[in-house]
C-alpha cells in the first residue's frame, strides 16, 4: 500500500488520496475492482471495472479521493451490477438519488473525505446484508490459480452459472477476472524487485514473453514501460 492509501475500515476496501500539481494523463490498471471518486472538479462519479487500461485526464490542482472496493463488493454498493459499468465511468447521480449524492458532495467539504466515502459505502452494505459472499470465494480460488471448471465446482456452480455471477460482481467473465488477476500478481512480483522470468513463473505465466504479450494487450504499453 503506497503512502497515499490506507485501508477502509468498515468495508475493507482501500482509500486512495491524490492532489494533482500539473495537469496530466494517468495510466489505470485493471484490477478487477470498482471505484467510488470524489474529485474536486467532478464531483463523485463510479469508476467501473476495466477490462484493459483506462487513460483519466487529471488537471493541476485537482483533488481527488477514492475508495476501491475488494473485488465483487462495489455492485452491492451501487445497487447495479458490473457489467453495467465495466469500461465506464458513470457519475453516481445516475444510480443514486441526486438529492442523496448532492448531500454527500456537500458534505465533503467538512469531513474526511476517504472517510465520508467509507461510511455512506459500509450504510448501503449495511441495507442490502453486505457484499455477495461468492465474490471472495470466486476471487481467491482464480487467484490461486484454480481453473474455471474448478472454481466453479468449488462452489457448487455450472460454469455458465458461474459465468453470470461473475458478470454480475465483477464486470467480466471469470477467465478475463484470472487473467487480471495474474497480471496483478505478476506486478506486485517485479515491483518486490523479482526479475522478470521468475516474476513471470510465480504469477502461473508460460513464459517471459507470454507476461509480456499480456502486458502490452491489458496494459497497452510494454513490461518495461511499467516497471523499469
Amino acid at each position: 500500500m503506497s503512502p497515499h492509501e490506507s485501508r477502509a475500515p468498515r468495508t475493507g476496501g482501500v482509500i486512495w488520496r491524490r492532489t494533482v500539481p500539473a495537469a496530466r494523463q494517468a495510466r489505470i490498471l485493471p484490477d478487477g475492482c470498482t471505484d467510488l471518486i470524489w474529485s474536486s472538479r467532478t464531483g463523485l462519479v463510479i469508476a467501473g471495472p476495466d477490462t484493459t487500461a483506462a487513460l483519466a485526464t487529471l488537471t493541476a490542482g485537482e483533488r481527488i479521493v477514492g475508495l476501491r472496493f475488494p473485488p465483487g463488493t462495489g455492485p452491492a454498493v451501487y445497487g447495479v451490477p458490473a457489467a453495467a459499468l465495466t469500461d465506464q465511468r458513470v457519475r453516481l447521480d445516475a444510480v443514486w438519488p441526486a438529492a442523496t449524492v448532492r448531500e454527500i458532495e456537500e458534505r465533503m467539504g467538512g469531513d474526511d473525505p476517504g472517510d465520508l466515502l467509507d461510511r455512506v459505502a459500509a450504510a448501503r452494505l449495511a441495507a442490502v446484508g453486505g457484499p455477495d459472499r461468492r465474490a471472495g470465494a470466486i476471487t481467491a480460488a482464480l487467484a490461486a490459480g484454480r481453473t474455471v471448471g474448478e472454481t466453479a465446482a468449488g462452489l457448487g456452480l455450472t460454469e455458465r452459472h458461474l459465468h453470470r455471477a461473475s458478470r454480475d460482481l465483477f464486470g467480466y467473465g471469470p477467465k478475463t477476472l484470472a487473467r487480471i488477476l495474474r497480471l496483478r500478481r505478476a506486478l506486485a512480483l517485479l515491483r518486490a524487485g523479482a526479475p522478470k522470468a521468475t516474476a513471470a513463473a510465480d504469477a502461473g505465466y508460460a513464459d517471459q514473453p507470454h507476461l509480456s504479450r499480456d502486458v502490452r494487450a491489458l496494459a497497452g504499453v510494454t513490461l518495461s514501460d511499467l516497471v523499469d
